[in-house]
Order: C-alpha cells, then structure tokens, then sequence
C-alpha cells in the first residue's frame, strides 16, 4: 500500500496527506488536478469530497447487503459504495438521465467494480424494482442476447438490431427522454448482479407496496439533487457561469420550491423500498435549512415507521450537529470540507 502512495505521489508530483477521521482517504492541495494524471487515468485513484465519503460511510455497508444508490449520478459515490460492497451482494444505481448514468457505468467499468451492479435510467421518485430475488427460475444455456430476447445473457455493449433501431426512433421523434417516466431502462449489469438466466419480464416487473418490507433494499442512499450551494467548486463555477445564471439555478424562489417537492419525493420512494430493518441515509450539498431538517421534518411527520439514527462514526467527525438531534451538518469552516448535510434512518417492524 505504502509503495503505490508514492508511486500515486509521484504522478501527481505532490505529497498525499491521510485523513486521519476517513480510513482509505488522502488529501491532495486544491491547485492539484488528477483528470490528467497517470494514476487517475490508470484507474488507481478517484476524486471524492470527504463530505461525501463521510456520507458513504454513514449507511454501514456490509457484505451481502442489497444497495440502493437512488441518485447516482456523476458516480463517485456509487464507486465508493461497489468497492465497500466487495464480491457478496448486490448494488442497484439509479438516476433520470441517461448521459449522466452511461458515465457512472464508464467509472464502474474503469475502476473494475461493476461487477455486482445495475444501472437504471429512471425517475428515482417512481423506481419500484427490488433487488434480485434468489428464488426466481433461471433459463440454462442463455448465451446468445440477439437470440434470446426474453432472458438476461452476459451484458454486452453491443446492442441488438431492435435496440438500435428502437433508439434511432426515439431520437429522430424526440422521445429520448421518456424514459424518465416510463419504465426503467437498465443500461448495464455485472456478471454477478443475480440477472444473467433470468426473464426479463421478472426481474423488470414492479413491485407490490409491502413487498420491499422482506424483499427490499438492505441499505439506501438519497443524496438528493439540491441547489449545491454548499459546494465550494461548483460555485466558484458561477464566475465563469455567470451571475445571472447563479440566480437562475441557486436563488430562484421558483425552482427550489419544486427542489423541495423532489427531494421530499425521492426520500420517500427510497424510504419505500427500503427492507424492514434497513438504513436509509439522506444528504445533499445544500446549506440551506429548507432542503434539510425542513424535508426530514416533513418526512418524518407523514412516516411513523421512520427512525432517525445517531450515526455512532460521527463522535470522531469534524462536523457540527444539524438543526435535528442525530443530524449532521458538514461545512468548509468546521470540516475543511465542502457544505454536506446527512441523516440516517431505519425503518422500523408495522
């Protein structure tokens, strides 16, 4: 371990500091770029705010548990979680657009941590499919996918002539973006996500509102889309961005009511699918009370079967306690890190 920290040293031609609250973790200066570097393109490093590790951290994630990343896009995340999840269970990524998500299966691909996942392009506030049951009948011998279109054969990125031509359709009517609120697309899965040999028409069928109580996810991670004010680099964007767009985006009373809606939405299908007994842990890189303890408050007062959790890691965290007892608050003055918020949830037996 020590010699690849050098060699990582050497090709970013910096020094990498441990975290030392943040097992796995180093620190590199903020002038420090590693798109363009050796070891990023290799596949020996990625970038992640410790915020957001912190948050990664907070759901537990144990070997064999089902995982649910709701809001996967752009990916680091979701890597995190796949690398945590090691070679037992499963972890099911999800997010609204195609684009977004095709670069999360890249990540995956790249970083070889694929192997145990599925990608979704879906509404994360209407998703309903639950992970793989182990008891569903598998087709022997399915090998060829032009050949057999009912059952899930090794993934390929080649596709078929029907999709190709499906595709074509959709983008020469401009139905591309349907999908959204149709029914979901799986764009990939590993050799060893459960799906390889089953139907199609049982994997991808919706599920009953009580099933995911046994059959749901073990653990759920809703890192909501918010207004990413409490992130220092994706504001430091506005200056080339422009301020009137800021205005558009961040401030506009408008848009963050509809934020709002969504955020509260999309912690309530996670919540949905989550396993009796399971942990659910929300985030978003907002400062703001409004889309925080105001969406939990909200959240809480409509779901008696939710349990909000002290997350036990944080007694040695470099964050403040959230405006709720049990929720955190990270920030660049207490943390060194950018703006994160995280409450963790179980769900409680009816």
């Amino acid at each position: 371990m020590e010699s690849q920290i050098a060699d990582v040293e050497g090709e970013l031609k910096c020094g990498l500091e441990k975290v030392p609250w943040l097992p796995g973790f180093y620190a590199i200066p903020p002038e420090i770029q590693i798109a363009g570097s050796k070891a990023y393109q290799q596949g020996k490093i990625y970038g992640i705010d410790a915020s957001s590790g912190a948050a990664i951290l907070a759901l537990d994630v144990r070997p064999g548990d089902h995982v649910l990343d709701l809001c996967a896009a752009p990916g680091a995340k979701l890597c995190m979680l796949a690398d945590m999840l090691g070679s037992t269970g499963s972890l099911t990524g999800v997010d609204v657009a195609k684009h977004r998500l095709a670069a999360c299966r890249t990540m995956l691909q790249k970083y070889s941590l694929g192997d145990r996942t599925r990608l979704f392009v879906a509404d994360g506030t209407l998703f309903s499919l639950l992970p793989v049951d182990s008891s569903l009948r598998r087709v022997e011998g399915s090998t060829d996918l032009e050949g057999n279109e009912n059952t899930f054969s090794e993934w390929t990125s080649r596709r078929s002539w029907k999709d190709r031509q499906r595709a074509k359709k959709a983008n020469a009517t401009g139905l591309q973006h349907l999908q959204a609120t149709s029914e979901p697309e799986l764009i990939y899965y590993g050799k060893h996500s459960g799906l390889v040999g089953l139907c199609k028409s049982d994997v991808l069928c919706p599920s009953a509102d009580d099933a995911a109580c046994t059959s749901g996810y073990d653990k759920v991670l809703v890192d909501a889309e918010c207004t990413h004010d409490g992130s220092v680099k994706h504001i430091q964007k506005f200056e080339f961005w422009g301020w009137k767009t800021l205005d558009r985006r961040v401030l506009d009373a408008e848009r963050t009511d509809n934020l709002l809606q969504l955020q509260l939405r999309l912690l309530t299908n996670g919540f949905k699918l989550l396993k009796t007994g399971g942990s659910l842990v929300y985030s978003t890189c907002s400062l703001t009370v409004a889309q925080n303890e105001n969406v939990v408050q909200k959240f809480l007062s409509t779901h008696p079967l939710a349990d909000l959790q002290k997350i036990d890691l944080s007694d040695s965290w470099p964050c403040r306690s959230g405006g709720i007892p049990k929720t955190l608050r990270f920030d660049p003055a207490t943390s060194q890190t950018s703006g994160l918020f995280v409450a963790k949830f179980s769900k409680l037996p009816t």
